[in-house]
């Protein structure tokens, strides 16, 4: 056979191996084995990398999924629904034994704190396989097709960590270009003074100027903003009832993002607040959050879930002590706190929301003012021993203020928080990150 001869053969013997290699793929993927078994080859996908994720062809859309192992090994996939319309969906394990792939129908837990809108938070709820100890999951509403074309998420929470904070602030959501940044840095400050190692913020939007402010603390290492642009996907609502704005979801999604905010801490954080940036949870009998967790939980063994008492406290009515009408801080737009000691009577007819501080390993689902689904046992906190301070606009109009009760519990850290705030807007002025004074 002459040189050309044996080349041309060569060729022709791995144009016949390449055609047999497609078709032994082909015959494969379409086997009805493989279909009746729920595995299908090569692991694929893009990773999601955004906080929210629409699924194509279907009113779902993905936050992130979470190994739960407390009762069965499962997977909990947190996100948003059209409870009306979604009625199948399937996860696509991707199991790291053989890389393949093993599908699962998922039942589907709306969370039952909806406020009619048609929109609100589920739980994707996947029993995991066995023998693949996944690390990706896909959602789709088939359990037949290319998970090339799906986009895969990373099931966190699937390594225990040892706890590595305390105290876990989650703040949701900063939204309408908030801008309140004097009352957010004196917020912030009152947290760390009792006791917040980390303060997760989902944030949607802001000022310049508050910007500012949020990278100084990321900086520092105080907090973790997720982005949260529900506005790119949803017509939502600034109320927290469809009937007072018929919106797709109320409150920015507030609800989705506890869920996740819990989740995300589970195993890195002892204890979870869940309150809003003109919220602080203050002690009443002890200073600081340690001994008054300390103390609740060795008086109520099993608990995880506590809940204080909302105090309203106006930001139309204002101390007469000068000492706190600091002159270098009314360049900062924003409501001095310090200023605001004076709150509503109470109204015993009238449903009195609570803010919580939880153990997240104990939380199965929760809303804004109560948990929903829960290990364990709940405690609504006397206002002897904490409250929760909100300074806000008034809820029972402008009540002259010999009608108000005085409160100058927040005074006892006056000293720690005006050294802080103004360490704060020096070092922002410093480093030229900002003009706040």
């Amino acid at each position: 056979m002459s040189c050309y001869g044996r080349i041309f053969f060569f060729v022709m013997v791995l144009f016949v191996l390449f055609l047999y290699s497609l078709l032994y793929y082909w015959v494969t993927q379409n086997s009805p084995s493989s279909k009746s078994t729920g595995l299908i080859d090569l692991c694929q996908g893009e990773i999601a990398r955004d906080t929210i994720t629409a699924l194509k062809y279907n009113k779902t859309f993905i936050i992130a999924p979470y190994f739960d192992k407390r009762q069965i090994n499962l997977t909990r996939v947190i996100g948003i629904v059209h409870h009306n319309e979604v009625r199948d969906l399937y996860c696509w394990f991707c199991c790291q034994s053989d890389g393949k792939v093993s599908v699962e129908r998922a039942a589907i837990d709306v969370h039952s704190d909806l406020f009619g809108f048609p929109y609100g938070t589920a739980d994707l709820l996947c029993v995991e396989p066995q023998n693949c100890d996944p690390n990706y999951v896909s959602i789709h509403w088939s359990p037949k097709g290319n998970i090339v074309q799906l986009p895969r998420f990373e099931i966190k929470n699937r390594d225990d960590k040892t706890l590595s904070v305390e105290f876990t602030v989650c703040i949701s959501t900063m939204f309408g270009n908030y801008n309140n940044v004097l009352q957010f840095i004196q917020s912030i400050e009152m947290y760390k003074i009792l006791g917040a190692q980390k303060v997760v913020i989902y944030k949607n939007s802001c000022s310049q100027l508050m910007e500012k402010a949020l990278e100084f603390y990321i900086a520092e290492g105080t907090v973790e903003i997720i982005p949260w642009p529900i506005t790119s996907y949803f017509n939502v609502s600034s109320y927290w009832h469809f009937s007072m704005d018929t919106k797709d979801i109320g409150y920015y999604g507030q609800i989705t993002a506890l869920n996740d905010c819990v989740y995300r801490n589970m195993y890195r954080s002892k204890f979870v607040l869940l309150n809003d940036i003109d919220e602080i949870i203050l002690p009443i009998k002890h200073l600081n959050w340690k001994t008054m967790m300390s103390s609740l939980q060795e008086q109520n063994p099993g608990t995880g879930i506590f809940l204080f008492e909302n105090h309203i406290f106006p930001k139309t009515v204002y101390s007469l002590n000068e000492a706190f009408n600091i002159s270098s801080w009314s360049a900062v737009p924003g409501v001095n706190i310090l200023q605001h000691i004076y709150k509503e009577p109470d109204r015993p007819w009238i449903f009195s929301p609570r803010k919580m501080i939880v153990d997240p390993r104990k939380v199965i689902q929760t809303s804004v003012h109560s948990v929903l689904k829960a290990y364990g046992s709940s405690l609504e906190v006397s206002r002897n021993i904490a409250i929760t301070y909100h300074c806000r606009d008034p809820l029972q109009g402008n009540i002259p203020k010999k009608f108000l009760t005085k409160d100058p519990t927040l005074w006892r850290y006056n000293l720690s928080l005006i050294k802080n705030v103004n360490k704060v807007l020096i070092v922002c002025e410093s480093n030229k990150t900002t003009v706040l004074i």
